[in-house]
């Protein structure tokens, strides 16, 4: 009751005075206070048990779909205040996963009667200098619009993304977009090998045309051989671990913006580049310039 008094009283009279009046120290006072603050911050945080029915419910509510980035988003919305790290190994826990069905797609249409370019790179991944060599892939990602397709070129020195496209297509335009984006970003010296799969948009007369346009050379891993071109395909990995599994994309504008975002985390992680940090924004606009290039 003493207490309780002076925490009523504290704006009207200095602690130490009602300590000394009342005969309590101020120290004695403090300590009482403190442990009421660690009360009530216990009594808030709720429990697994709590967390885990929460949990379950906006599971449910999603039939299943949300994996734990966007049951956490939804909770945060929802008032809950929780860690991210909290929700995933409680979910991880008790096997609550997304149930979303995994979508396959082929990307690469090897059975052409196009050129097919001879392997140059050999599996060797570390060249001397930027833009000596660049390596390129197609991937797919899943909205509720269809498929989007990506593209990157990579440079295998940094290991940076100088180029990209995302259509919901796969034609030819595809890669040729993103082989101009990068062109246009960098400018490199002739002789620089670009190496892909055999996949029919890089065996296209189109994509070659430009390839010997840009004073480039052209490569293609063994048929059915992804280790022939394991840098870009562990960049598919990372992006798709990080941003795109238990996902839900509703447009394909969405799951765009997903990934330009990871790009510029991703380039900005690579130290080592002579590019340095690349916004967002600024990608896009990287990616306009380049298409402008294509239509002048």
């Amino acid at each position: 009751m003493k207490y309780a008094w002076i925490e009523l009283h504290s704006r009207q009279w200095p602690v130490s005075l009602t300590c000394q009046v009342l005969g309590v120290s101020p120290s004695g006072y403090h300590a009482r206070k403190a442990r009421d603050v660690d009360t009530d911050r216990a009594r808030r945080r709720i429990s697994n048990d709590a967390l885990l029915v929460h949990i379950k419910a906006v599971h449910a509510e999603s039939k299943g779909e949300y994996g734990w980035p966007r049951v956490w988003k939804k909770l945060l919305a929802q008032g809950i205040r929780v860690s991210k790290d909290r929700v995933q190994q409680l979910m991880k826990l008790h096997g609550i996963r997304a149930k979303t069905k995994r979508r396959f797609k082929v990307t690469t249409d090897s059975n052409h009667s196009l050129p097919v370019a001879p392997d140059l790179l050999q599996r060797d991944f570390s060249p001397a200098r930027p833009d000596q060599v660049w390596t390129t892939d197609i991937t797919y990602i899943w909205t509720d619009e269809g498929w989007l397709f990506l593209t990157v070129i990579l440079d295998l020195f940094s290991r940076q993304v100088v180029g990209w496209s995302m259509q919901p297509h796969m034609r030819t335009e595809l890669v040729s977009d993103a082989l101009r984006m990068a062109w246009f970003r960098r400018r490199p010296e002739a002789g620089l090998i670009v190496h892909s799969d055999r996949g029919s948009q890089y065996c296209s007369r189109d994509f070659q045309d430009l390839l010997k346009g840009y004073g480039m050379r052209s490569s293609m891993s063994r048929r059915g051989n992804c280790w022939d071109n394991a840098p870009t395909e562990s960049l598919w990995g990372s992006l798709k671990r990080a941003r795109i599994l238990g996902q839900r994309f509703a447009t394909r504008r969405e799951a765009m913006d997903e990934v330009i975002d990871w790009l510029s985390f991703y380039n900005h992680s690579r130290l080592h580049s002579t590019l340095g940090y690349v916004s967002p924004m600024q990608f896009e606009r990287d990616w306009y310039a380049a298409q402008n290039q294509r239509v002048a």
